[in-house]
């Protein structure tokens, strides 16, 4: 696990804020259903950031991203490139949980994404994994790029410039999809070899 570095400690006051007006947030009607919004977490020092799509019945009741049985997955897939959730930041586009788990809508995103534009601004991540449609195409428009499914780019990675420097975009598979669908977790595991091969890269380029 990484040792906080001396800009984690503004980070962490910058999330605390952030964390206080994902609370009060009335942008959409999800906070009405809402029991707890959904942040994120993990290392504010962190070079990678996994941007998920809503949370869901078990994220809503602990209010923390990936809790549920995808949360094991993604767990589990984390560790077999070297990594624990303490070493990456994970969390989503939209932080309530939309009704019956549905997708979140188009207006639902778009109030919602300012938060995760603060995240972004503050976390300044060399990584992004995308996981699932709703992030990807969130993100590739974000950064300029023309949005697509994730069956045609997922464990390809594209280089961005956001403001703070040129990052790494790599979309991924969510993984509850791999609950659903047989055979979709050994892909999953091979975007997560992709990402475990751009982190290799990362540290020979500051060696």
């Amino acid at each position: 696990m990484m040792s906080p570095s001396p800009q984690a400690g503004g980070r962490s006051e910058n999330m605390r804020q952030l964390l206080l007006e994902v609370q009060s947030c009335r942008r959409c009607g999800l906070w009405e259903g809402r029991r707890n919004p959904v942040l994120g977490e993990g290392s504010l020092d962190a070079k990678v950031f996994l941007v998920g799509e809503a949370p869901g019945r078990r994220e809503d009741e602990t209010g923390r991203p990936f809790a549920g049985a995808a949360g094991q997955l993604l767990n589990d897939l984390l560790r077999g490139i070297g990594l624990s959730r303490g070493d990456v930041y994970i969390g989503n586009v939209v932080k309530c949980r939309p009704p019956g788990n549905r997708p979140p809508r188009a207006e639902e995103i778009k109030a919602c994404s300012p938060h995760l534009e603060r995240q972004l601004s503050i976390l300044e991540p060399r990584i992004i994994v995308s996981m699932g449609n709703t992030a990807t195409q969130y993100l590739m428009t974000r950064f300029g790029l023309s949005p697509r499914y994730i069956g045609e780019v997922h464990g390809k990675s594209f280089r961005v410039e956001a403001p703070w420097g040129e990052i790494i975009l790599l979309p991924s598979y969510h993984p509850a999809s791999a609950l659903y669908m047989r055979g979709l977790e050994y892909v999953l595991r091979g975007d997560f070899e992709s990402l475990r091969r751009i982190l290799d890269g990362l540290v020979e380029s500051y060696d």
